[in-house]
């Protein structure tokens, strides 16, 4: 059975598909939403978080690092990136959770029997497992084991995508997949490119073609103050939805937050980070009038 990269497990979920749910969030991406909420997910690599405030300067990573990649310093601690294999021998000792590791080797079999531990909740309120990431269908030979395991035993399977891949591998996650949460930035192809490193081709057609097999679909629209909350976008995208085959689209609308901007800090990536804004009210409101128009029920959150 293959093994990847998982950068968190979330359990008593109720925002990512029907009922409570475990999701499992695979590590790498072959997006760079500049809104990313989880920064951490898009190195396809194990990285080291480091919270400077959680730090009390103990020394015991300095002393346990075996590449001497970590100094004390006046300011606090310095890893030299050079020098850093990221073994993790450091956040094992540290006391006070200051130095994390981002990313854990596991394979089907372990995800498995962490999956089965949650099947009460999944019973008892027609829940069960969502992939998510970073983008899960890049990690294609693991998630199509990892659905086929779920599928023999009856638990329920979603997948968490933007689907910016081959339409090949989104067909064969389809065949075992209760349902998508689809991901829709924007439908200008040259503003997605500014705003997530590529263009949107793919999983516009993609989209498509798991609508003409009447996948269940629930697609999710990140809204980004003057980024993708524009008149002219919303009314795009609810005409593309509304054009769809199959059945009708749920919509949820997730309006931006700036609540990661630690995790850009403990990357050492906060240069990165991008100030941008949430959407007001009154456009919260448009956008789901404008939806409504075109006949598709648009709600916040989910």
């Amino acid at each position: 059975m293959s093994e990847d990269l998982i950068f968190d497990i979330k359990r008593y979920a109720i925002n990512d598909g029907p009922g409570i749910r475990i999701v499992i969030f695979f590590k790498g991406c072959n997006l760079q939403c500049a809104w990313c909420h989880n920064p951490e997910s898009i190195s396809g690599k194990i990285e080291k978080m480091f919270a400077p405030a959680k730090c009390i300067s103990c020394g015991s990573c300095v002393e346990v690092c075996p590449e001497k990649a970590i100094t004390l310093t006046p300011e606090g601690i310095l890893t030299d990136g050079d020098l850093c294999t990221v073994c993790g021998k450091c956040a094992e000792v540290c006391p006070t959770k200051a130095i994390e590791m981002s990313g854990k080797q596991m394979s089907v079999s372990e995800i498995m029997e962490t999956i089965e531990k949650e099947r009460i909740f999944f019973d008892q309120s027609g829940g069960g497992v969502t992939f998510s990431g970073g983008e899960p269908l890049v990690h294609t030979k693991m998630l199509i084991e990892l659905l086929d395991e779920c599928g023999r035993r009856g638990i329920h399977r979603a997948v968490d995508t933007a689907g910016n891949v081959s339409s090949d591998i989104i067909l064969e996650v389809a065949k075992r997949t209760d349902l998508f949460l689809y991901d829709i930035k924007m439908m200008d192809s040259g503003s997605h490119q500014k705003w997530t490193k590529a263009g949107n081709g793919k999983i516009l057609a993609n989209l498509k073609a798991i609508s003409e097999i009447d996948a269940h679909i629930i697609i999710r629209i990140p809204l980004i103050g003057g980024v993708n909350d524009t008149e002219k976008n919303i009314g795009y995208t609810a005409a593309y939805i509304a054009g769809l085959a199959g059945n009708k689209k749920e919509v949820h609308l997730l309006p931006y937050h700036n609540i990661a901007q630690h995790k850009y800090s403990k990357l050492g990536k906060l240069d990165d980070f991008e100030t941008l804004r949430a959407p007001d009210n009154e456009t919260l409101i448009r956008a789901i009038a404008k939806f409504a128009a075109y006949g598709i029920k648009a709600e916040i959150g989910g």
